[in-house]
């Protein structure tokens, strides 16, 4: 009884999430990010018990039986299976906040600049279902800016680029909005599906999500050319059907994914020919800022400068900038009232 007592707090502490089609991060006000876990769940086929979230479950990936199955319920950055995507937070919040409140945490939750009305309420429906006292979702190029400290309130034009994991955006943001924006839903996942099928066809090798991924970090897109990389790379031999090894080098990579890039620097430069004049001057001098996973691409940074003839830098912390954008306005009253996507919107 006491120990349950103990567990018991009044109100719950207010939380930001990222909630990324590949991962998702959790700031709790105060501490900082506290959680940065995969966006997996592993469910049981036959009874569609859930047997692992996060970690667990991504270890799980391409190595399940078949009655195990490890999913993703967010696709392109947006809600494509309610009931796991609310366990799956329901889970990940338990874990940075374990007990029970009598009221629940305050919420901010990043969501992509064109999500749909749709999309934007299965958020909110989810973050009330699982006890939060208050909803607010923010637009996450804004998020990005706020977290790479660029001046977002002030009449200047910030240009964001965000890779993730199921979407590609793009965005000028003035005066605590999005100006102007476009994404398309081709991003890392994509390039983790070119390295298999250039692996199937070229080599015979078939290999998984993980090692596509392990791939696509270690050798990069356009690494200098003083410096080629070669890695091992093993899986399955298609003809043979034993595991076998190859050695893939970095030169190799521009060739795999240059279909998933030229789709993006489309975007991008067709966001910039949309940018209305008296801010294209501001992205002119101040460049592009290049945030997600995509952001840690060895040479994408070179690739996109060189095609819109630009200055690309990296913020400080790419894969974190969302969320602690998110972060920072749970401490600015002002500005999250400011940013937010008004309730007309949802």
């Amino acid at each position: 009884m006491f120990r349950n007592l103990f567990n018991f707090k009044l109100i719950g502490k207010d939380l930001a999430i990222d909630l990324g089609t590949t991962n998702t991060l959790v700031y709790q006000k105060g501490k900082g990010i506290v959680l940065n876990a995969p966006s997996v769940v592993a469910v049981n086929k036959k009874n569609k018990e859930v047997v692992g979230i996060g970690v667990q479950a991504k270890q799980m990936l391409g190595k399940t039986p078949e009655n195990i199955l490890a999913i993703r319920p967010l696709k392109d950055g947006v809600v494509a299976d309610f009931d796991i995507t609310k366990k799956m937070v329901e889970h990940f919040l338990r874990q940075v906040q374990p007990g029970k409140t009598m009221i629940g945490p305050r919420l901010i939750i990043g969501v992509p600049s064109k999500a749909t009305k749709v999309e934007k309420r299965a958020l909110v429906e989810i973050a009330k279902e699982i006890g939060a006292r208050k909803v607010a979702l923010v637009e996450e190029p804004v998020a990005a800016a706020v977290g790479a400290d660029l001046p977002v309130s002030e009449p200047v034009g910030n240009m964001i680029v965000d890779i993730g994991g199921g979407t590609s955006e793009a965005a000028v943001t003035s005066l605590n909005g999005v100006v102007i924006s476009n994404s398309i839903r081709i991003a890392g996942d994509e390039m983790d599906e070119v390295i298999i099928q250039y692996l199937k066809e070229k080599y015979n090798l078939f290999v998984g999500e993980q090692m596509a991924e392990k791939i696509k970090i270690t050798l990069g897109y356009m690494p200098p050319p003083e410096k080629e990389m070669k890695m091992k790379v093993r899986g399955r031999d298609l003809n043979k059907g034993f595991p076998a090894e190859i050695e893939l080098c970095s030169e190799e990579m521009k060739e795999i994914l240059e279909p998933v890039l030229v789709p993006i620097l489309d975007m991008i430069e067709t966001t910039l020919e949309q940018c209305p004049p008296e801010l294209a001057g501001d992205v002119m001098e101040n460049g592009i800022y290049l945030t997600g996973g995509g952001a840690c691409l060895k040479g994408l940074d070179i690739c996109i400068s060189k095609t819109v003839n630009l200055s690309v830098k990296k913020v400080p912390e790419p894969l974190l900038a969302v969320a602690l954008g998110l972060g920072k306005l749970l401490d600015d009253h002002h500005l999250l009232s400011a940013v937010e996507v008004t309730p007309n919107n949802i």
